[in-house]
């Protein structure tokens, strides 16, 4: 069977008692499927919810669920917590593990994004499993509220999927609670589980709803998690964690959990405008710019009438038309600064204001990401 590269998510629920403790058992289990799959061949990259949970179990106090210092005060008494149960569970089959911590800034930088990448595949070169959690601690809700700025990820189940975008994954396994996705609330006596997805359409992501007690995610978030890795061509499986040995009958290809078809492969470039960076502001363009863009073309200064938030050269943008919709993202070769400067010139002018040294175009065209490419 040749190597393949896997990215197995597990909630907070998955690995947690009913009363927040961390369950040992399933851990266990967790790590000898993945220690498994490893001597099989396969490389596996683990991202792991449970580091708040750890957290109040280890303070051993009441849990403040709308405090959100509370709330990193525990993750990051409980990422050490956590770590340690993991080094401890893989080391029993004799593997390494690495600790990686992100937040949105860290995958919205293209030289971080692409650094991190590096890492994770020298790890995974090396033998070593990496472990990836987001940085509670320094994702502070004050970034999430900064005019123009709109993160790319709110939790594990995102968080996994880009991962696998990033490092171009074979799978993405998002273990939860349940089953998988069904017609209705599990609990139903009428829910069907959905087998097979071909497609995830407006109707799919707007019919079902809910979330776990303990960790952020819901069904909703693990669907939008499987429509960002099935448009970056990578197939994704939501199954039940606590199923025997889940992992290893998904990957033998077994019939297990919903499993989610992926669609046509995006350019690496696009992939990470299109869900791998958070949105630092918005570039508002006229019909002309938005027609050509749609054409195929750059955007140029002379087509932007208003720049929205502070962002740099390189940072991901929205596109915004005449009626207020966002129709693409965009990589632009200036700041926000020197746009205001320079929209709705000619190129000329924009060469006496900044310099004969600028490029022509604000937006190249191969770094623009039309928003319904992704559906």
């Amino acid at each position: 069977m040749p190597q393949r590269l896997i990215v197995v998510k597990v909630g907070t629920s998955s690995i947690t008692t009913s009363e927040g403790k961390l369950d040992e058992l399933e851990m266990q289990k967790l790590a000898g499927q993945i220690a498994a799959a490893t001597k099989q061949g396969d490389k596996v990259v683990l991202v792991t919810s449970g580091a708040v949970a750890s957290g109040i179990e280890e303070l051993g106090i009441p849990a403040k669920p709308n405090d959100i210092v509370f709330q990193q005060a525990a993750a990051a008494t409980g990422q050490s917590v956590l770590m340690a149960k993991y080094r401890e569970l893989f080391k029993v089959h004799g593997l390494k593990a690495a600790q990686i911590l992100l937040t949105a800034e860290d995958l919205s930088n293209r030289a971080s994004y692409l650094h991190t990448c590096d890492v994770l595949i020298m790890l995974l070169k090396i033998g070593v499993v990496p472990i990836i959690n987001e940085n509670d601690v320094t994702s502070v809700a004050e970034l999430r509220r900064r005019e123009g700025y709109r993160v790319n990820f709110s939790d594990n189940d995102i968080l996994s999927v880009l991962v696998a975008s990033a490092i171009g994954a074979d799978m993405t396994i998002i273990l939860s609670d349940v089953d998988g996705l069904y017609t209705a609330d599990p609990q139903e006596p009428n829910a069907q589980l959905i087998k097979t997805v071909e497609n995830i359409t407006p109707q799919l992501k707007n019919s079902l709803g809910g979330k776990s007690k303990l960790g952020r995610g819901g069904i909703q978030s693990k669907i939008k998690a499987a429509e960002i890795a099935t448009s970056c061509g990578i197939p994704v499986v939501i199954a039940n964690s606590r199923r025997e040995n889940v992992i290893l009958d998904i990957l033998s290809g077994k019939d297990v959990g919903t499993y989610f078809k992926p669609q046509t492969l995006m350019p690496a470039v696009k992939r990470w405008i299109a869900y791998g960076a958070a949105v630092k502001g918005q570039i508002y363009v006229n019909e002309g710019a938005k027609k050509a863009i749609l054409d195929g073309s750059s955007l140029l200064p002379v087509g932007i009438t208003r720049v929205v938030g502070s962002f740099s050269v390189g940072d991901v943008v929205s596109l915004v038309d005449e009626c207020k919709i966002e129709f693409a993202k965009g990589n632009p070769n200036f700041s926000s600064g020197e746009l205001n400067l320079i929209k709705g010139l000619q190129h000329s002018e924009v060469q006496r204001k900044l310099g004969d040294d600028k490029p022509k175009e604000a937006i190249e065209h191969r770094n623009i990401h039309l928003i319904g490419e992704e559906k």
